[in-house]
């Protein structure tokens, strides 16, 4: 893979994010996070589920571990519901706007089983629809 040149003040940087340790690196992503409204999250999939494709006759079939939190509907109450977003998902305010205003639309993917389900009473609770897929 051919290495990109980066200016000087880059450089400068990605030296300094080396020099950092794992907890700083933390701090570093939450405060990015925070002021800028954005989320860092990390779209990875279990390798063996997608590999494995469709059970084979006779194979118990495994229960889903993981699941995709979807806004169906937004309801009456779309502020209530920007706001519920904005509490889960640490989005910012435009964003989970978008989110709402184009619903069907994931709010998260790839959650354990009880942390959908409390996602779904969280914005059922203020009268929106969640599929959980």
């Amino acid at each position: 893979m051919e290495e990109k040149k980066l200016s000087e003040k880059l450089e400068g940087l990605v030296n300094t994010v080396e020099g950092l340790t794992v907890l700083e690196l933390s701090d570093l992503v939450k405060a990015f996070e925070d002021r800028f409204g954005v989320v860092a999250v990390a779209s990875v999939q279990a390798a063996g589920v997608a590999a494995a494709g469709p059970a084979a006759a006779g194979e118990a079939v495994e229960e889903k571990v993981t699941f995709d939190v979807i806004l169906a509907e937004v309801g009456a109450d779309k502020i209530k519901v920007i706001k519920e977003i904005r509490t889960i998902t640490n989005l910012g305010l435009k964003e989970a706007k978008d989110l709402v205003d184009t619903a069907p639309k994931p709010i998260k993917t790839g959650v354990p089983k009880e942390e959908a389900q409390n996602i779904k009473k969280q914005i059922e609770a203020v009268g929106a629809k969640i599929e959980l897929k």
